[in-house]
């Protein structure tokens, strides 16, 4: 029975300080665009994978092997 005189006012300290981080994450904004980065990644550009300039090496070393 003892326990519970240490048990309880550890559980009052973990819940205030889970509370306070809560109130800290709305207070920054944490919750404000919760669908945003869903569609950001659907609408991202899409970047060739190759480099442009090894696609234009290629392009010449094509054309000078099919001119010999």
């Amino acid at each position: 029975m003892s326990i519970l005189y240490l048990l309880i006012p550890l559980a009052v300290v973990i819940m205030t300080v889970a509370v306070l981080f809560f109130l800290w994450t709305i207070k920054s904004g944490q919750y404000e665009d919760l669908e945003g980065p869903a569609y950001r990644i659907l609408m991202d550009d899409d970047d060739p994978l190759v480099p442009h300039d090894y696609v234009q090496e290629k392009k010449q070393t094509d054309e000078q092997n099919s001119e010999t």
